[in-house]
């Protein structure tokens, strides 16, 4: 069976090859798969761990191709299921020299939308060792978030660790409010919740780490520790017993597209843990696959092999061993 398994939305974008265009003026385009949740388990896969997606796709040309690319990166799909129905999930994003792309989603009322939680029934759980759960799946429907639930407390009775990312996204949600309230709910089910910095200005009102760190700490017994992300800067942990430290980021030659990259984080993190790596040893493998993310157009193109993964760890070590 498979060491980490989430339940997510695959997204396939249609990128534009007109750079700093704009989506309204571009007219060229080139196709890839993503979705903030088959992303983590893309980048799992290629670090040599065994994963499960569980979601749902339209019987269309789009579904097809998720299907075969989510077969191509070898993520395990037994649970994907067809819905005659229901369109696959889709978005335009412009193509920029620098800082964040714009993109339009195509989502409301999608197949992934519609994946109910009966569906959770014949999922297998014996062997799991990390179930993943993002923010941006309960967002795209009241459906979802309901399955979402129920697969949280699935992984919670099976007493399999939980990872949360609150993977933040407005544009999904009724109101901020609902979206604030929503999100802080659903950190409870995070036995390790990884806000963002600017994400916990959002949700909880603050900037300082510490204080973010303390908030989903008290928002949960089960949250034990709590890893805020700070960017270019690193991140800062805090755990349950007080132990806290902030591991350095990574300087990233080039930021392409920052796409992708808390999920590289979070998959670093996951993977670090099933190696055995230390809590900050596995922060600092997150800190690395976040920064080769940023440096590449696509969602989850930049996520290295163990290889590469190794050959930026020892060089950018040995480039702070110089600077001191």
């Amino acid at each position: 069976m498979s060491e980490v398994i989430t339940l997510g939305e695959p997204i396939v974008t249609f990128m534009s090859k007109d750079l700093d265009q704009g989506l309204i003026d571009s007219i060229n385009y080139f196709k890839f798969l993503g979705g903030a949740e088959l992303n983590v388990l893309i980048g799992a896969e290629r670090l040599g761990h065994s994963t499960e997606y569980i979601s749902q796709v339209g019987a269309d040309p789009l579904g097809q191709f998720a299907l075969r690319e989510i077969e191509r990166n070898h993520v395990g799909n037994q649970y994907v299921t067809l819905d005659d129905e229901n369109f696959t999930a889709f978005q335009v994003k412009e193509m920029v020299s620098a800082g964040d792309p714009q993109t339009f989603n195509f989502r409301r009322e999608s197949a992934a939308g519609h994946l109910s939680a009966d569906k959770l029934d014949q999922v297998n759980f014996s062997d799991v060792k990390i179930g993943h759960l993002s923010g941006v799946f309960p967002a795209i429907s009241k459906t979802a978030l309901d399955t979402f639930r129920t697969f949280a407390e699935k992984l919670l009775e099976e007493g399999i660790l939980t990872t949360f990312d609150p993977n933040l996204r407005p544009d999904f949600w009724d109101s901020e409010d609902e979206m604030i309230t929503t999100i802080n709910d659903l950190a409870k089910y995070g036995n390790i919740v990884m806000p963002g910095i600017n994400e916990g200005e959002i949700l909880m009102g603050s900037r300082n780490p510490s204080e973010i760190a303390d908030f989903y700490l008290h928002n949960s017994d089960l949250t034990k520790t709590v890893i805020v992300k700070l960017g270019a800067d690193g991140a800062y942990v805090k755990q349950k017993d007080g132990k806290e430290y902030t591991v350095p980021g990574f300087v990233a030659e080039h930021v392409v597209d920052t796409v992708g990259a808390g999920d590289g984080f979070a998959l670093g993190l996951i993977t670090g843990l099933l190696d055995g790596l230390t809590m900050e040893e596995a922060v600092e493998r997150a800190n690395a696959v976040g920064a080769l993310q940023v440096q590449t157009p696509g969602d989850n193109d930049g996520y290295p092999t163990p290889e590469e993964l190794d050959a930026f760890l020892q060089t950018a070590r040995q480039n702070i061993q110089q600077r001191i």
